[in-house]
């Protein structure tokens, strides 16, 4: 099987696990990580935090992006266009309610608004990060859309030393092993319960 088969048979076996927990299972892992994360210190420290917005087969972050708001920090969310993607400011938990779904069922703002990007004015402090499948040493499987391999290259392009990485997990998305590739980045953090 080549790489890309076996990525996509992790996916395929990693989604239909995730699919089978209950949503209180969901719910209480996610708060055990949401957890974790407020006592992470480089996430105490962050003034400019990227996150992503969840979906129902992912950790929660509501409580993540209410708690940044809520304590005077800058919040970052995906924006994703047909090949690229950009972290763009969330103003307010008023602006995350009132943001229209876009692919994938994503909550995103429109491409034609006007949005801070992140890497216009000082660049991100954290990178929150979603994915598919994570090792304990911070190998990633994404979606398969490249969105957030691009992103990080980019971001390594920009920002010199990068902003640290953290990624979010059930445990049941943890395994020993997940084929990489050249344009697979490594996580920093990855937190699961």
């Amino acid at each position: 099987m080549s790489i890309k088969e076996t990525k996509n048979a992790l996916r395929v076996e990693i989604k239909r696990i995730i699919a089978s927990l209950s949503k209180e299972e969901k719910r209480r892992q996610s708060s055990v990580v949401f957890e974790k994360l407020l006592k992470l210190r480089v996430f105490q420290n962050s003034r400019r935090i990227a996150v992503y917005l969840s979906l129902s087969d992912e950790i929660d972050t509501e409580p993540i992006v209410r708690n940044i708001l809520e304590n005077g920090r800058d919040c970052f969310i995906p924006r994703c266009s047909k090949t690229d993607m950009q972290m763009v400011k969330l103003n307010s938990m008023r602006d995350w309610e009132t943001l229209p779904p876009a692919k994938w069922d994503i909550k995103q703002p429109r491409l034609t608004e006007t949005r801070e990007d992140a890497f216009e004015n000082g660049g991100l402090d954290l990178v929150i990060c979603p994915g598919v499948a994570f090792t304990k040493y911070g190998h990633r499987l994404g979606h398969g859309s490249g969105y957030y391999d691009k992103f990080f290259a980019k971001l390594r392009l920009i920002q010199s030393p990068p902003p640290p990485t953290v990624a979010l997990a059930f445990r049941e998305q943890v395994v020993d092993k997940i084929p990489c590739e050249e344009t697979d980045i490594l996580i920093d953090n990855v937190l699961y319960e």
